[in-house]
């Protein structure tokens, strides 16, 4: 496997460029902070292939959706984000020529995304005109200051005479997305000034026929550098500053860029926009860049030190935890209660949505337990304030209750592949879980027997909408779904979809036993109604093999042509240059196949790991792991758990591998896309609950931890119910210190142990 960065703990650094690797190193050097971000493209010019993205935090569009096979109920708008206007734009000019390092020959090369610091560093010595020029860069955006994106270069004439420099600085609204349906521009200039050393531009999102809002950005530039202002300039679509200056040999010049973003989501009127825009710029004045610097450094510390997994003994599995977290923290950490958790953050643009069902089974467990309680309940917040689109969705399919959307920005589903949008719809149930998982962990009731009661019941009036009863069977089947497996479209009876169905509407069932009687009328759940989903409870058909000993993934499963025995691996029938197989077979081929693209019935049973024998996790662990080609980013870490349980450790550890470096390997040839941010949960989960074995059963914290043989061992911290835990494990035994929070006793290896400061 071609690595195109270096192994190292703290760094995603190379000493080399390749331009046919530049969209890979640009997304793997991507930065954020939660409220805006954007790829590791060049500041300066760059005539190769290249893919300038950068992304503001709940900013939006609904773009048309365009199919030639419209349905009803099939969505009006595919919403996406927007490619921002772009603010990092600078030409380097040495002796009236640009910079460009498709074109110009340079040397000493180095890229380096520094996560101990949060910043992205470069360097290179270009050779112009006989000079040669050390050209450093340092960027950021601030996780201190929000609103504030810095960059600042150094220039080094290592020539024998001088050298002009020449830098022009823009705010630049003339941006397409690589994604657009119809290669429109998203963005339109409302007003734009600019003087010698600063300049700002207002633009706002194009007009849509979907009564979705339009958002209005400003962003303003100002200027610290050595260098002369020279000129200002704007066209219809951007602003810029030049500045110039002599290079004289050996002797340095810098030049600071520092941006502030504002949005409409924060300020309601154009006037207010504006005053913060202007407060905030002259904010970021007074501060020295080192200090802006020092504030980034000290508050990734600060974030490091509550949740900075330590791994002794192997690099790589060290790089590919923290870059993991690296990039999952730098997209969301719960500041915004607004926000959500995009698949690929603000690293790329494909899949357009600001959240998936990848949230509630995936990323909130690592919010759970790095993170106050207040974090993941503003996840559970986020659906139930988007209520009203979830019943949008299930009417525009002719149900009852409400249906979570696939995709949304605002509730309402705007995805437009249907086998995906209206087929996969464990989602409803999977949301309901991350309800039951929050519990769980805090043990927190007060948002379940309140709000999150609400959306229980809607999910299960939609489940008992959904559910038909077969009576040559006398069992209810869900018909016509995608499982979690996307390899496998319009299958009946998926068995995860139908326990899960299952689960949903006992869970709910529970709760209306536990809320107030205010809360009870509110919710106005009939006793007809109580009746018939305990009889779907009773009654629900899920697949399942005797013989094998495995439940079956969804009717008709086992017809396929499956060769699966003690000596044989199918996997291993594909060739390798058929990998991976959504590349190279056709959508035919695939569904025919046996192969399965991600977790399905393993799922729910890493989501009730205990309520299930170790002969079933076995069993269906050893069935399916053979079979699954693990093309979904969010497919390694849960089979790596379920190996990590069943003492699988070689297995374990690959598996960990391939999530923890899914990105930095490129494991499935598409990361030049942007990276899986809802997959870097993978990592954590695997060290955690996989090798670590933890699980919360009956309001105990449990740990049942192991050290894989080609690690020493490793060391992580967890918030739980108010208490933050130390916890090391190594080849000597588990070490668990409470650090905070009153005493608690919890098991490890099946003994009581007492927890105290």
């Amino acid at each position: 496997m071609k690595r195109i960065f270096e192994i190292d703990p703290w760094k995603v650094v190379t000493h080399e460029f390749n331009p046919e690797d530049k969209r890979l190193q640009e997304s793997m050097t991507s930065i954020g902070n939660e409220y805006m971000g954007m790829r590791g493209m060049f500041e300066e010019q760059y005539s190769g292939d290249t893919h300038q993205g950068i992304y503001l935090g709940g900013v939006w569009y609904p773009d048309k959706t365009r199919v030639g096979w419209w349905k009803n109920g099939y969505p009006k708008y595919f919403g996406k984000v927007p490619n921002a206007i772009d603010f990092v734009s600078v030409d380097i000019k040495i002796d009236g020529e640009s910079i460009d390092l498709a074109k110009d020959k340079f040397s000493d090369f180095e890229l380096c995304l520094d996560m101990k610091r949060g910043v992205l560093d470069r360097s290179f010595v270009v050779e112009k005109n006989g000079h040669r020029i050390k050209v450093e860069s340092e960027r950021f955006v601030s996780v201190a200051f929000k609103e504030l994106y810095a960059n600042k270069l150094t220039f080094t004439n290592l020539s024998n005479d001088d050298v002009q420099v020449e830098v022009t600085s823009f705010i630049n609204a003339d941006v397409y997305n690589e994604d657009s349906n119809y290669g429109e521009q998203f963005w339109t200039v409302l007003d734009k000034q600019v003087a010698s050393d600063h300049g700002k531009l207002v633009g706002e999102t194009a007009p849509n026929n979907f009564g979705t809002p339009q958002f209005t950005t400003e962003m303003a530039m100002t200027h610290v550098t050595d260098l002369q202002p020279a000129q200002a300039e704007e066209t219809d679509k951007h602003v810029a500053n030049r500045f110039s200056g002599t290079l004289t040999p050996n002797s340095p010049a810098t030049f600071e860029k520092r941006v502030v973003v504002v949005t409409s989501r924060d300020y309601d009127t154009r006037e207010a926009l504006d005053a913060a825009a202007d407060k905030l710029l002259s904010k970021a004045q007074e501060s020295s860049y080192a200090d802006l610097v020092k504030a980034q450094e000290d508050e990734w510390a600060a974030r490091w030190e509550k949740s900075d997994i330590t791994i002794d003994g192997d690099d790589a599995a060290q790089q590919g935890i923290r870059f993991n977290l690296f990039q999952l923290f730098s997209t969301y950490y719960g500041n915004d209660a607004r926000l959500n958790i995009g698949p690929k953050g603000f690293t790329g643009e494909k899949y357009g949505g600001a959240t998936y069902w990848d949230t509630e089974a995936f990323c909130l467990p690592v919010y759970l337990g790095t993170s106050k309680k207040e974090v993941p309940r503003n996840l559970l917040m986020y659906r139930y304030n988007q209520l009203d689109g979830a019943y949008h969705n299930a009417q525009e399919q002719g149900l009852k209750g409400a249906l979570y959307p696939m995709v949304t920005f605002n509730g309402i589903e705007c995805h437009n592949e249907w086998e995906i949008t209206f087929e996969e719809i464990h989602r409803n149930s999977d949301i309901a879980y991350a309800i039951y998982n929050y519990t769980k962990m805090t043990g927190d009731e007060s948002y379940v027997l309140n709000e999150g009661s609400k959306v229980l019941v809607e999910i299960a009036r939609f489940w008992a909408d959904r559910v038909h009863f077969s009576k040559r069977n006398g069992q209810y089947m869900i018909h016509g779904v995608t499982g979690a497996d996307e390899y496998e479209n319009n299958v009946d009876n998926n068995w995860y979809t139908n326990f899960m169905a299952q689960w949903e509407l006992k869970y709910t069932l529970e709760i209306l036993d536990k809320v107030s009687a205010d809360q009870a009328a509110k919710l106005n759940v009939s006793a007809d109604e109580k009746a018939k989903w305990q009889d779907i409870v009773d009654k629900m058909y899920l697949p399942e093999d005797k013989e094998l000993g495995i439940f079956v993934q969804h009717d008709g499963f086992l017809d396929k042509e499956i060769t699966l025995d003690d000596h044989n691996n199918p996997i291993n029938e594909i060739p390798a240059d058929e990998l991976p197989i959504n590349q190279h077979w056709s959508w035919d081929h695939i569904l025919r196949s046996p192969y399965i693209k991600q977790a399905d019935v393993l799922q729910a049973m890493w989501y009730f790991m205990d309520e299930f024998t170790e002969e079933q996790k076995k069993r269906n662990f050893d069935f399916y792991e053979p079979l699954t080609v693990h093309e979904s980013s969010l497919s390694a870490s849960i089979y790596a758990i379920m190996a990590a349980d069943l003492r699988y450790q070689e297995k374990s550890v690959e598996l960990y591998e391939r999530t923890a470096r899914l990105d930095l390997d490129n494991y499935n040839n598409d990361t030049v896309d942007g990276l899986h941010i809802t997959a870097m949960s993978g990592g954590w989960l695997a060290i955690v609950q996989g090798f670590a074995g933890m699980r919360v059963v009956d309001g105990q914290l449990q740990f049942k931890p192991f050290v894989p043989e080609a690690w020493n061992g490793y060391h992580f911290r967890l918030n739980f119910r108010g208490r933050l835990l130390n916890v090391a494990v190594d080849k000597t035994g588990t070490k668990i210190e409470l650090l905070s929070g009153d005493d608690l006793t919890i098991k490890v290896d099946g003994k009581d142990v007492k927890l105290s400061k």
